[in-house]
């Protein structure tokens, strides 16, 4: 442990780098990252294992700022441990391109474990972290214990707490008992309108120990009490635990410390000044780091690398006598995809037939389990309905351990269940999947991905492969009603950029769909499932199936073809019944299936007119909302799809009411093809 004066100067300089940063970028939180310094010095100086000369080694302990506006508290610290963050990095706080933008993001910052900004949802994600760790330590093992005993320390803010996803996470990290997250709330009482009391007086301590935390109360700037606190929370790994950490925001600056006028804005230029008088810092002096501040943090870094290498060497060690399971591990955190996945999930689903898409789902997801190492999930308390979970995978259990070091068997399963919390649930995958070597998905019904969006566009933000299926794809729900009938999801899904979204029409499709989750790593995948048995679609002769992952093909050519429809999921084989109307009347209809649209318009141009052809006119069908498909089908082009809420009423009778049965969809194909027909001859 450093001279306690050292120690203030190693806390101080958080402070001041905080202040010119923000105060050169003329924007920014330097508030609640000036108060938080004691609480987050003693976090990475005193208890988190890492090395920033190998900022991702598997076996470090996790650090997620959920305060994602307190950036410039972990570019500080990142800066000062020696990661690849230099002082002109921090010099361009906020600026275009730079390693230090205004929340810190994922896969820009070295050192950063997860993208945050929307409160609450770093917290949530931490949790996934935690999850993983303790699953991956259940998995991996020598003599001595766990391979793997990774802890995740998190600091939180007011806002962080208020938010609902922040208490659905707690609630179910309370539930599995994870001993290896440990919380710090920065209990500054301001957030951006003023004092918490003007909107949030319950006592958060109180809530955390009825989810099942163990909690504490101390003064933020007391470091003794803050390491005291913590390690105790270290001691005790039979649950999680939060630290409140009472501090004042903007905490040294003579007119600001305590202010609302601190959590977002800069203090000014007189301010600095007066602060850096206060701390007994020079004046003129910006972006300093004094000498023996470098040193202490050096000999942080040096004693990180030794913890880095002896975990290595313990792993070297147990490579040797593993065998296979040296090879599981390899492949686990390599998360590299066998090169015929896609077949071999496609051979295991059986002869295809008619079946509800998410029956074809459930069969892969069993392939899965028995080709992929980390293929983990589960669903929010919809398993059944969803078609989820892994026979005789296992269940994910509360923890019984009281030593993160030894293998839990309570987390040694497969199956995760994340009861009603959809959000948490987002990102607690996303969590899962940022910790490494997992492919973690995620079930709900396609109507509440609302509930997930926060966090399914967090994950095509950081490009992390996160799963999420949802099933019940569209108004055939039925008899539940508009609630539960999706009408704008499918299109709402797709405008997340990033995201890929499947919507399989049978078991190639499928395959395809979870094939391809399971194989990509710089991006998340929806795969959406229908609830009603399907009529599997015919495929021309010498059908590849891997065009499937093209993201659209044709499935049917007639010659003399007058127009494509292009459908996706349950309306390709609806599409196809309507087109054999249509023949009868003389107008040929190829059909196109699009099961993902992202793939398709990703594919070479030559690719995509030999499946469109411009010179023929296109129509949409699918069962939702017609956003977005007149990037396909042109101005000219006819658009299928509902475009208001649906009703409650056997599915069948939704069919004929809102007009997707054969027989209907070729009658407005049949009309509008007419009436294009004698527009064009008017020309």
């Amino acid at each position: 442990m450093p001279d306690p004066l050292i120690e203030q100067k190693c806390v101080d300089t958080i402070r001041a780098l905080t202040i010119d940063a923000v105060e050169e970028a003329r924007s920014g939180h330097p508030g609640g990252a000036m108060g938080a310094a004691d609480a987050a010095f003693v976090l990475w100086h005193d208890f988190l294992r890492h090395d920033p000369s190998c900022p991702t080694w598997p076996g470090r302990d996790r650090f997620v700022l959920s305060a994602g506006h307190m950036s410039m508290l972990v570019y500080s610290l990142l800066h000062l441990s020696g990661y690849e963050v230099s002082l002109d990095d921090i010099k361009a706080f906020r600026q275009w391109q730079s390693l230090t933008p205004g929340h810190p993001e994922y896969g820009l910052t070295p050192g950063v474990e997860v993208t945050a900004g929307p409160l609450g949802a770093g917290f949530a994600h931490a949790v996934g972290i935690a999850l993983a760790s303790r699953m991956a330590g259940a998995r991996f093992h020598d003599d001595a214990g766990s391979l793997v005993d990774s802890r995740v320390f998190v600091i939180v803010s007011d806002g962080d707490v208020m938010e609902g996803v922040a208490m659905e996470a707690a609630s179910l990290a309370g539930h599995l008992r994870l001993g290896n997250l440990i919380c710090v709330w920065d209990d500054n009482r301001i957030t951006i309108e003023g004092s918490t009391d003007l909107a949030f007086t319950e006592d958060v301590v109180r809530r955390f120990e009825a989810q099942g935390f163990g909690a504490a109360r101390v003064d933020g700037h007391d470091r003794a009490a803050l390491r005291s606190a913590i390690q105790a929370a270290v001691d005790d790994p039979s649950r999680p635990h939060l630290i409140a950490s009472r501090t004042r925001i903007a905490y040294g600056s003579p007119g600001k410390e305590g202010s609302a006028d601190s959590h977002g804005a800069p203090l000014g230029v007189d301010e600095v000044a007066a602060t850096k008088r206060a701390m007994g810092w020079p004046e003129d002096a910006a972006f300093l780091v004094p000498e023996e501040v470098a040193e202490v943090f050096a000999a942080r870094a040096r004693r990180g690398a030794e913890q880095r290498r002896a975990w290595e060497e313990r792993v070297e060690s147990w490579r040797k006598g593993a065998g296979e399971e040296a090879d599981v591990w390899d492949a686990f955190w390599s998360r590299e995809p066998r090169a015929d996945l896609f077949e071999k999930v496609i051979a295991g689903m059986g002869p295809s037939s008619a079946l509800p898409t998410r029956k074809h789902s459930f069969k892969a997801i069993q392939e899965l389990a028995r080709l992929v190492p980390g293929f983990v999930g589960g669903s929010a308390d919809l398993a059944p309905s969803n078609s989820v979970g892994v026979k005789q995978g296992g269940d994910v259990f509360p923890s019984t351990a009281a030593d993160l070091t030894r293998p839990d068997p309570a987390f040694a399963g497969r199956n995760i269940h994340f009861g009603i919390r959809e959000n948490a649930m987002g990102g607690v995958v996303n969590g899962m999947a940022l910790f490494g070597g997992f492919r973690p998905y995620a079930a709900t019904y396609l109507v509440f991905s609302d509930y997930l969006k926060p966090t399914i566009r967090l994950a095509s933000l950081m490009q992390i492969p996160a799963i999420y299926l949802f099933s019940h794809d569209s108004f055939r729900v039925g008899e539940d009603g508009p609630t539960h009938q999706p009408i704008e999801h499918l299109w709402s899904l797709r405008a997340v950029p990033g995201l890929v979204v499947f919507r399989p029409a049978d078991a190639v499709e499928t395959a395809a769909a979870w094939s391809y989750a399971c194989s990509v790593k710089d991006r998340p995948v929806a795969i959406v499932v229908s609830r009603q048995v399907i009529e599997d679609v015919e495929k021309p002769p010498g059908f590849e199936a891997r065009l499937a992952l093209k993201g659209a093909y044709v499935v049917a050519e007639p010659d003399g073809a007058a127009l494509t429809i292009v459908a996706t999921g349950s309306e390709v084989s609806l599409a196809v019944q309507a087109a054999r109307h249509l023949a009868a009347d003389g107008v040929a209809a190829r059909i196109v299936s699009m099961p993902s649209v992202e793939l398709f318009t990703e594919q070479p141009a030559e690719y995509r007119l030999e499946v469109l052809p411009e010179v023929l006119p296109v129509v949409s069908l699918e069962a939702g909302t017609t956003t977005g498909w007149h990037r396909f089908t042109g101005r000219s082009g006819l658009a299928i799809g509902v475009d208001h809420f649906g009703a409650s009423a056997p599915f069948k009778v939704l069919e004929e009411r809102f007009g997707f049965t054969p027989e209907a969809v070729a009658g407005r194909v049949r009309e509008w093809w007419k009436a294009a027909s004698r527009a064009k001859k008017a020309r």
